[in-house]
């Protein structure tokens, strides 16, 4: 089988069968994904299954909208908003990844594999998730959920 014939499989099986109404897959307004709503998802969605997730997405994401709240905010607040999801160093690793953006990025949210995965609990597969979903760039990493 050739690349592109396996590529179009995947692709019509997407199509048809793809969860197209996940909150973090949505576009924003003027059609970007915004690379820290991926992030939380995806640091959520590890050992979490999605149904559990979803709620808890909306929940921290309208206490913590954006990094820079996050970032201000305190470990402890961020821990008692994450709760009920499990591993609570999950959220310490976001709290951190927040604080890091803010100081050794100047804000801006890392847009390269090698910047995403100095950030705490950011590793080969969530970087390429944020490059892949938020800035549609090509990025190898297994989706563990592909099977």
């Amino acid at each position: 089988m050739k690349a592109t014939e396996f590529q179009n499989i995947v692709w019509e099986y997407y199509d048809q069968h793809g969860r197209h109404d996940l909150p973090w897959r949505k576009p924003e307004a003027d059609g970007s994904f915004n690379p820290y709503k991926i992030l939380v998802s995806e640091l959520m969605l590890q050992q979490t299954q999605v149904n559990r997730v979803i709620p808890k997405y909306h929940e921290f994401l309208a206490k913590f909208p954006d990094v820079q709240r996050l970032a201000q905010a305190s470990v402890g607040d961020v821990l008692v908003t994450w709760s009920g999801l499990g591993y609570n160093r999950r959220a310490k690793y976001l709290w951190q990844a927040a604080q890091k953006i803010q100081t050794d990025f100047a804000r801006k949210f890392p847009n390269t594999a090698e910047d995403l995965v100095t950030l705490p609990g950011v590793g080969k597969n969530t970087a390429g998730a944020v490059l892949a979903y938020a800035y549609n760039q090509p990025a190898v990493f297994i989706e563990t959920n592909i099977r």
